[in-house]
């Protein structure tokens, strides 16, 4: 078999294994019970390790389905981008080209990665959540260490530092609980709703918990791994990072701290919900600071999961709930946000949002209208999904639980209020510079390589009328025009001065990430209805 025949093979392998685990997952979702969606469902309980009791424990109910058949949609739409046209098109790691690009360790390293991501949702055993909590650390650390740009390995080091030792505190909280309680069967330990725990212990354990959690998050003080990881990490490395990776810590807020862990998770809810605010903020103003397209996304993504931790700390249902749903809106928008920034950095040879020229809406005009749309969404527009995940975290902040300072929290809900508004804000100017405006004229990286010249990824692009450019490598870049495809206008090349529009299998990509975000934008109580009887549940809530 030659070696075309082999590539062949193997995108037809990555797309049909992750696209069977996409159809399981719908066939999970239309078989789902929603008439009481609070009890584990499709439940497999087997004996693991018997001499330590430990189980193979695995279920789903209202808050992990969702997560399941995000985590499996957003893989399966990877590999679509990685796997339709042509070899010189944007994003084809899967191809073979000149010096190797070791697709099949690609391939093999996404479908690891997604085991983890699922298993973590998934497990309803401690122990067993840990252990898929850590499996998704190595293959994300080679995606970044192998495909990435030129500062590829350092970004790879610092997220797997910073995640393993954030791990190390999760661990030893979850031994405590289960020293304390005796089982580490989530279920049992979430009806228990702390008993067997002290008050201290609670604490003590949330703390450990929380912190390990809060790394994957990310929460501020605990995020500088991520926006280095984010720059770095080739085009779906970056959509699955902030896709799935960083909604594993704030599941484990929902499934685990706060269910098991009340007593500790009221006393520290202040502390949790002052860090939110602050990294709501602070995502904001490094966002207005920032020059990277995809740096500028991955500080927002610092934002919006604040957002999420503040739901989780205001302890009531309408809060949890907006953490939830906020965890589903940021998966889909900030995914089609890395895809559509992957996408420019390729054509363009750069992400620097001065050195892009401005004027993309009549350069590259499918292109930019996907992009303004995705950051519309993002900055939270009513109708689209982003909105109801900040409002309803902010109107949990207005009334929190009982027990919890309410003139503390209506100042973190004025806090977040103003962190909204600077949200739109850097969304708003960031489209000024990029697809307003005159279009600016610039000899790219990937023209001058598909010319012939001695330009490769990592080379500089020359400016023409007094643009600068900078290659940065991007892992999905091969140097070469972005012009394979079929573009998705027909004078798309000629407007892009030799870049093409929007080709069909991106499109194929990114239209169910755009539909879904309509639909809970207009539909919000689709998702609301899944989860709301867990979170009361949980939360002890009628």
């Amino acid at each position: 078999m030659d070696a075309a025949s082999r590539g062949r093979l193997l995108r037809v392998h990555g797309l049909a294994v992750s696209g069977v685990t996409f159809v399981l997952a719908v066939v999970l979702a239309a078989t789902f019970d929603y008439g009481d969606p609070a009890r584990v469902q499709f439940e497999t309980d087997l004996a693991w390790i018997p001499g330590l009791d430990l189980r193979f424990h695995l279920g789903v109910d209202g808050i992990s389905m969702p997560l399941v058949v995000l985590t499996a949609l957003l893989t399966f739409l990877c590999f679509v981008y990685l796997c339709r046209g042509r070899a010189d098109g944007p994003g084809q790691l899967l191809r073979p080209k000149a010096g190797g690009n070791r697709p099949r360790a690609l391939v093999f390293t996404l479908l690891v990665l997604e085991v983890g991501m699922i298993g973590t949702f998934l497990a309803l055993d401690l122990l067993l959540f840990f252990v898929f909590f850590e499996v998704v650390l190595i293959p994300m650390y080679f995606v970044i260490a192998v495909w990435g740009g030129r500062a590829r390995r350092a970004a790879a080091v610092k997220f797997i530092l910073y995640t393993l030792l954030g791990s190390v505190v999760l661990l030893l909280g979850l031994l405590l609980i289960w020293a304390q309680t005796g089982t580490l069967d989530m279920v049992a330990l979430a009806r228990a709703h702390g008993t067997g725990m002290s008050h201290s212990v609670q604490v003590i354990a949330f703390v450990a918990v929380g912190i390990g959690l809060a790394v994957k998050t990310p929460m501020w003080p605990l995020h500088t791994w991520l926006p280095d990881a984010h720059t770095e990490a080739p085009t779906v490395g970056s959509v699955l990072l902030a896709g799935v990776l960083l909604k594993m810590g704030t599941y484990g807020f929902a499934r685990i701290a706060i269910p098991v862990l009340p007593d500790g998770a009221a006393e520290v809810a202040p502390w949790l919900g002052a860090l939110a605010v602050i990294g709501i903020i602070y995502g904001s103003l490094a966002c207005l600071a920032q020059r990277d397209l995809k740096r500028m996304i991955a500080y927002s993504s610092i934002g919006h999961m604040g957002f999420v931790l503040l739901g989780f700390a205001t302890l009531t249902p309408v809060g949890v709930n907006a953490a939830l749903f906020g965890n589903i809106a940021h998966g889909l928008i900030t995914g089609l946000l890395f895809f559509v920034a992957g996408a420019i950095k390729e054509r363009y040879g750069t992400a620097d949002m001065p050195a892009l020229g401005g004027g993309m809406l009549s350069r590259l005009p499918h292109l930019g209208s996907l992009l303004t749309f995705a950051c519309i969404a993002s900055l939270g527009l009513p109708g689209l999904a982003g909105f109801w995940g900040e409002m309803l975290a902010l109107l949990g902040a207005f009334e929190p639980a009982p027990g919890l300072s309410r003139p503390l929290f209506l100042a973190f809900m004025a806090v977040g209020g103003l962190g909204a508004v600077l949200t739109a804000a850097y969304f708003l100017v960031m489209l000024s510079r990029v697809t307003h405006g005159r279009p600016t004229e610039t000899v790219h990286a990937p023209v001058l390589a598909a010319a012939g010249g001695s330009a490769g990824p990592d080379a500089p692009a020359l400016p023409d009328a007094g643009a600068h450019a900078a290659g940065d490598g991007d892992g999905d870049g091969d140097g070469k025009d972005a012009t394979g495809g079929k573009g998705a206008g027909s004078g798309g090349a000629a407007r892009g001065g030799g870049l093409r529009d929007v080709m069909g299998h991106e499109l194929a990509a990114w239209v169910p990430l755009i539909l879904l975000i309509l639909l809970f934008g207009l539909w919000p109580k689709a998702l609301l209805l899944i989860t709301d009887p867990v979170v009361r549940t949980f939360m002890g809530a009628p």
